[in-house]
């Protein structure tokens, strides 16, 4: 999956940065909202360069540096309360184009525009704030997935999007870190509302918060993660600023930062672990179905319905489980499936490795392999670097495999993070192949960064993030293996088609949980039948899929668009081709249907609802014939 970058604000930036003003009778306009705005590229520019201002940790996460040292507060009712005006007000602004006298480029900007910030204003009508890592009710900060008390230490370790080169980089660090406390205060109090409203997270997912805070309370400055920047100076920094930086530092990380991950440890056992919910899925908070139907629509950018989600679940897991038996024949294993999948997590042939290390250099031969045969799919390659990196052990006992995107202008690489916990368990049919493809190239790596390179969008495209389409391309790419040379292993082929069942199965216990048919542990039941996956681990996943209600789902809703996207213009393109176009791409897949010309036009104008993708590739498809 692609890591987000959380996101948020100080209520008093807020305020500044939507220009509100008092008038006589008490009420707040906002001295923006009158200007008339006649360009639709200045309208969308006016919004980027605000919402920085309003978000400055997704700015640093995308490589605008202005705002490295504010650490938001979105704990507070006026920042919620003026995010509401700040996204109506764009909206009212864009009703002022006439869409229909728009060029074709600018007609997606105008529909993409227009579908984010609806969809951002329905959630805040409903307690639902969209900005963070992932959408969450104000009255749950964080879970053990995600949240500012774990991306700040992504932030703060020096190993992540925050620059660490100068003084002033370290400095800016510091003002973020004082800035932690008040929002930890605030954070409380939110999870204390919804102790009293009765919308509080499931014991199973806060007994796993709770060790999470513990781990980063120190006694020593030293031991700190947020003390890596400082074993980590620039060797040309300036004496005087180390020695300063050093202290501050020390003093930062025990004043600031160590009280505030006690505190909240504290608070997580002493007081929320006993108020927290024996239920499973947000069905049973008040307004529970109402905020899932919110979710779903959110991260599938679709309006279909939990029931037909499930329906479609259970029909792809009958599908994938009939090839898996293919699979399982093949290599000759003469028991069931469900023993067969024990053999692939537990026979000692397939853990091969004794080091971390080891284990990435099997990635970076899979790099390797499909390196050559990328030129036949794609067209257009990025320009960022990649890297291959083990996750930080403080987060790899909660942490999934991930890919977290570089910057444009390429200071910064893309990375795919693998959590290796123990290598010497790290099993080669878990899908290692797949997983490459998935997350690192042409996954997640190629869509994140040809959009955040092309210039010719505005900047909310270029940054923008729609689960559906993201992690449905991501999903799609797998598909691709055999055609990029591998898959060769039947093994690996068995892996590849778990972690497609993987999706699949995503789309009936998520919507099993979160609707009241199935407990978490009638989850984890499901997931240990249908694929080669310790308890352990498909403990973990269930846990996630808690705690992100609907997020599973945008993977396979995604790819099966695609593959349908796919399948309508070979079809069309059959014999309909232009002779520029057969020129330009290799015949594919049809007479003249080009596989590459298909993936370039897809992803140079970055994810978006699905709605608006199948309009677009449908008017590119008319322009091929």
């Amino acid at each position: 999956m692609k890591k987000l970058a959380l996101t948020g604000l100080l209520a008093g930036a807020l305020l500044a940065g939507c220009n509100q003003q008092k008038t006589a009778d008490g009420t707040t306009t906002d001295t923006e909202a009158a200007a008339d705005v006649k360009d639709l590229n200045t309208l969308f520019a006016n919004y980027w360069e605000e919402q920085a201002k309003l978000f400055p940790l997704a700015a640093t996460a995308q490589g605008d540096n202005r705002y490295n040292d504010q650490l938001p507060n979105d704990q507070t009712p006026a920042f919620r309360d003026g995010l509401v005006s700040f996204y109506q007000r764009y909206l009212t602004q864009l009703g002022k184009f006439k869409r229909d006298e728009l060029s074709p480029n600018d007609k997606v900007s105008f529909d993409i525009f227009q579908y984010d910030l609806q969809m951002r204003l329905d959630g805040l009508k409903q307690g639902i704030l969209v900005g963070g890592d992932y959408p969450n009710q104000w009255m749950i900060p964080f879970n053990q997935f995600g949240g500012l008390p774990l991306s700040l230490g992504q932030y703060g370790s020096g190993a992540g999007a925050q620059p660490f080169k100068t003084a002033k980089d370290y400095d800016n660090w510091l003002g973020r870190v004082h800035g932690f406390p008040a929002w930890t205060d605030s954070a409380i109090e939110n999870f204390r509302a919804g102790m009293k409203a009765g919308v509080v997270l499931p014991r199973a997912l806060v007994e796993k918060m709770i060790p999470q805070m513990r781990d980063l309370v120190v006694s020593d400055a030293t031991k700190s993660l947020f003390y890596g920047p400082i074993t980590a100076l620039p060797q040309d920094m300036a004496a005087a600023d180390k020695r300063r930086l050093t202290t501050a530092y020390q003093q930062a990380i025990l004043t600031d930062l160590v009280p505030s991950y006690r505190k909240l440890g504290d608070f997580l056992e002493k007081e929320y672990l006993p108020k927290s919910r024996p239920s499973t899925g947000i069905n049973a908070l008040p307004h529970g179905a109402q905020d899932y139907k919110y979710l779903v629509k959110y991260w599938t950018t679709t309006d279909l319905t939990p029931a037909q989600i499930h329906q479609t679940g259970l029909n792809e897991v009958q599908r994938i489980r009939a090839e898996m038996e293919k699979t399982k024949n093949q290599v000759g294993y003469q028991g069931d499936l469900r023993s067969f999948f024990t053999y692939l997590t537990t026979d000692k042939k397939f853990m091969p490795y004794k080091t971390p290390e080891e284990v990435l250099g099997a990635f970076r031969t899979i790099q390797a392999r499909i390196t050559p045969n990328l030129k036949k799919m794609f067209g257009r390659t990025p320009k960022s670097g990649f890297e291959i990196r083990e996750t930080e052990k403080f987060r790899e006992a909660s942490a999934s495999a991930e890919y977290n995107p570089g910057t444009p202008d390429g200071s910064r690489p893309g990375i795919f993070y693998v959590p290796i916990l123990d290598a010497t368990k790290f099993i080669t049919t878990g899908g290692m192949e797949s997983l490459f493809l998935h997350e690192a190239i042409p996954g997640h790596h190629y869509q994140v960064s040809l959009q955040q390179e092309n210039e010719a969008l505005p900047k909310f495209r270029r940054f923008a993030w729609y689960g559906a389409m993201g992690e449905g391309w991501a999903l799609y790419t797998e598909s691709l293996g055999k055609e990029l040379g591998l898959y060769t292993d039947p093994y690996q082929y068995m892996g590849a088609l778990g972690d497609e069942m993987l999706r699949a199965v995503r789309l009936v216990v998520d919507t099993g949980m979160h609707t009241g048919q199935m407990t978490r542990e009638q989850a984890i039941a499901y997931m240990l039948d249908n694929l080669a996956i310790s308890k352990e681990d498909a403990t973990s996943a269930i846990e996630r899929y808690m705690a992100i209600p609907g997020q599973a789902l945008s993977y396979k809703i995604g790819q099966l668009k695609i593959r349908e996207l796919r399948a309508k213009y070979a079809k069309q393109l059959g014999a309909g081709a232009s002779g520029k176009l057969r020129e330009k791409y290799p015949r594919q897949n049809g007479e003249h249907f080009s596989l590459s010309a298909f993936h370039d036009e897809l992803l140079k104008d970055g994810v978006m609802p699905l709605s608006v993708l199948e309009r677009k590739m449908d008017d590119w498809a008319a322009d091929q014939k």
